[in-house]
């Protein structure tokens, strides 16, 4: 990567040039984000995942940018129009739009008005008009004249084509309008008067007749009103101006007041109407549309994060319930390692009414199969099955959890579920999904496809690519901080490891069921097709648990054993007494063993790491209830406070289920008391909540909720705050609002339902 390039990055994201060459280099040779924040300190100065990724997304930007380059150099000087100049300019550019103004005149074009009239030989009489000399304009015209060209009007209306194409390709009035545009733009939206009646319409009634600063529209609703667009209820706009903008323009073409400057303002009024206005409000759509997918993307990217970091169960025997009502219930057992041990079906709802022998059945099964915990989904028959498993006296403590099912469905009739379970039908597999998913979220989840999981906004609207890119880079990260046991891990799990392709994967899980477990990380070498730099970006992330080699269940990379060993060896110890007795941790002399390749951020995370190795950086899990007086929205009522857990959180609110099927808002206003500007700021996906609900409406199955009055008794809500979150890998991104909220003053009832009519439940 040029130097020029470099130095750019270094000032746009505030870094040094040593950060982004290191970067880019270790990119180059093969190591992958989470690699190089966990392992690679030294050489980034401790940035984080999100740093790291904003960097690679800069290099490729401007890789792509010299790509670019080098076709409008190709073409230009094709046509013998590259000047010395010219060159230089381009070869100077940093910005890809900017690039596109300088090619536009070179660039080839389609048939249009202004190449006919080339064609016709009107270009000198453009070209005189341009000047805006003393010449009149019609006997210059009629000098033109031919068998194509028939009038002084047409001859003049050809001129004025070729000079309107100029303007709209000049790059001073491309950037005057575009500040228009990003100053002063209206975003606006119509019903399509054809469809206004339609129920399917009646989705998007808040955008009929609607507009707003382009500047100040949320993502979701860009959005929303391009899906009405898309659908065909919505007609949508963005306009400017154009007065002001033709007035703009005029300054700084307009160079005389004559007959010639008429024609030519004549020719700036029509390029702008036909030419200027629809390129650059193109521009903005697909700005505006970047930007919401951007922002729709990391609300998606951080919900999906906090869903992989749940707290998981770990370790226990389980049985799981797909709950249903006329098919029944389906019920699983599961051993300690999550291996189906048992299948079968109960009937305890109508039309069957079982209730009493389901009771039976699932006693006989958890003292058979000694169960530590039961896991029910939280679908259809949710609420009603979690009622009978919790009336059972299994005469020992058996926890009990509700298990977000999103997506079960859709793994259980997929490939990789018909691999792992080829005898089992889909209900099986389903059911065992859930257990799976109380024992270990991460493990599970990373077999669905992440938009089936129900924790996104409009992610079927997105840039798919960039949407898939964002997820894979979340799920890898997830994967690499947690860890992952190579004794257990499916194929799917370790594909998300650091280094790991497709076929190493599969070699790993292949050499496992023909060699027994892993004994040691350093047998992984052994695995076909992992040669050293695979070794080197993996096996950190790798655990094995009960290796003799206690780091090898560790996050210490073995590239660093040898600084713990030396540790060990200058303290008269060994590697256990070390990790054991923290009064001897304490006697270690950092900056002894800080080398050319082992520095201080290095040695710190490794005395971190042998204070807790292996551990598991995620919350603990706990049990939660919902309140057992509401099963149906029919049993809702404004004023009742409830329990509840965030299930999605987007741009404008979160959504919270309190037992009822049907999930709540509480509008981003209602989640704290003092002013909010990103929900992620005070709530967590998967939180345990106490909301009061506000209105009710059965008909619309619409649930309107708050939190703003649960923190004036000691900050309930804030001391819940962290539950069922994890810690964010990577560290924490910088919080560009802190310091920066303001109070926001509660609202009187008629402030508050002016508030609720205006902003209740958009999109």
């Amino acid at each position: 990567m040029e130097l020029k390039y470099t130095q750019k990055i270094a000032e746009k994201l505030s870094l040094t040039l040593k950060q982004i060459t290191n970067i880019h280099d270790l990119q180059a040779e093969g190591a992958t984000i989470p690699f190089m924040a966990r392992y690679r300190k030294e050489a980034t100065n401790n940035l984080d995942e999100v740093a790291i990724g904003n960097v690679v997304e800069q290099i490729t930007y401007f890789n792509e940018l010299d790509k670019r380059k080098e076709t409008v150099l190709k073409t230009i000087d094709g046509l013998g129009k590259l000047t010395p100049e010219l060159k230089e300019r381009i070869e100077n550019c940093y910005d890809a739009t900017e690039l596109e103004d300088i090619y536009l005149p070179y660039k080839p074009k389609r048939k249009t008005r202004a190449t006919q009239a080339i064609e016709k030989g009107l270009e000198p009489l453009a070209k005189l008009l341009f000047e805006q000399g003393a010449e009149d304009p019609g006997t210059e015209a009629n000098k033109f004249l031919n068998d194509q060209v028939k009038d002084t009007k047409e001859a003049l209306q050809g001129a004025r084509d070729i000079i309107a194409e100029w303007v709209s390709e000049h790059e001073q009035a491309r950037n005057k309008v575009r500040q228009l545009f990003t100053e002063t733009a209206v975003f606006t939206a119509k019903v399509l008067s054809s469809k206004k009646e339609e129920e399917e319409a009646q989705k998007y009634r808040d955008y009929f007749e609607f507009n707003e600063p382009l500047s100040q529209s949320p993502s979701h609703r860009v959005l929303a009103i391009r899906r009405g667009e898309k659908e065909g209820y919505l007609v949508m706009d963005i306009n400017i101006d154009k007065q002001t903008a033709v007035d703009e323009l005029d300054r700084i073409f307009i160079k005389s007041s004559n007959p010639n400057s008429a024609e030519v303002k004549k020719a700036i009024d029509d390029s702008f109407d036909r030419l200027l206005k629809s390129s650059i409000e193109n521009e903005f759509r697909l700005v505006s549309k970047n930007k919401a997918d951007e922002e729709a993307i990391h609300v998606f990217t951080e919900n999906l994060r906090q869903l992989l970091l749940a707290s998981p169960l770990g370790s226990k025997k389980v049985l799981a319930l797909d709950p249903g009502f006329r098919t029944g219930c389906k019920v699983v057992c599961l051993d300690a390692q999550g291996n189906l041990v048992y299948n079968g079906v109960i009937y305890p709802h109508p039309p069957q009414n079982e209730w009493s022998k389901s009771e039976a059945e699932v006693k006989f099964l958890v003292d058979k199969f000694g169960i530590e915990a039961i896991g029910v989904g939280n679908g259809t028959a949710g609420r009603e099955t979690e009622q009978l498993v919790r009336g059972i006296d299994f005469g020992r403590p058996v926890s009990v959890f509700q298990v977000n099912e999103s997506g079960a469905s859709i793994y259980s009739a997929s490939e990789v579920a018909r691999e792992e379970f080829p005898d089992q039908d889909v209900t099986v597999r389903g059911a065992v999904s859930i257990g799976r998913r109380l024992l270990d979220p991460l493990s599970e989840l990373v077999k669905i496809d992440p938009k089936s999981i129900g924790v996104g906004q409009y992610q079927h609207d997105v840039n798919q690519t960039k949407l898939k890119d964002a997820l894979d880079r979340v799920v890898e990260s997830a994967v690499n901080f947690v860890g992952v046991d190579v004794n257990t891990a499916s194929k799917h799990l370790l594909l998300y490891v650091s280094g790991l392709s497709n076929t190493l994967a599969k070699n790993i899980v292949e050499y496992r069921a023909k060699n027994g477990a892993f004994k040691s990380r350093e047998e992984l070498k052994k695995v076909p097709m992992m040669g050293p730099k695979t070794f080197e970006q993996c096996a950190g992330f790798l655990r094995i648990p009960g290796a003799s080699n206690p780091l090898d269940n560790s996050s210490v990379h073995p590239e660093s054993y040898f600084v713990v060993e030396q540790m060990a060896k200058d303290l008269q110890a060994s590697l256990e007494d070390l990790i054991k007795q923290s009064e001897l941790r304490k006697k270690i002399n950092k900056k002894q063993y800080i080398s050319e390749t082992i520095g201080e951020f290095t040695i710190g995370d490794i005395l971190k790491e042998l204070e807790k190795p292996g551990r598991d950086p995620r919350a603990p899990i706990e049990e939660f209830r919902f309140d057992d007086t509401i099963k149906t929205i029919e049993d809702v009522k404004p004023g009742m406070t409830v329990p509840g857990i965030v299930t999605n959180i987007t741009n404008f609110g979160a959504f919270v289920d309190i037992g009822v099927k049907q999930d709540g808002l509480v509008h981003i206003s209602q989640l704290s008391n003092t002013y909010v500007s990103d929900p992620n700021e005070v709530i967590k996906l998967n939180q345990k909540v106490t909301v009061t609900v506000t209105e009710v409406d059965v008909a619309r199955k619409r649930i309107a909720l708050t939190m703003r009055d649960q923190q004036k008794s000691g900050g309930q809500q804030q001391g819940r705050q962290q539950q069922g979150g994890g810690n964010r890998p990577g560290g924490n991104k910088p919080d560009a609002n802190k310091g920066q909220s303001k109070k926001q003053e509660p609202l009187n009832p008629f402030q508050a339902k002016l508030m609720e009519l205006k902003k209740k439940f958009k999109d």
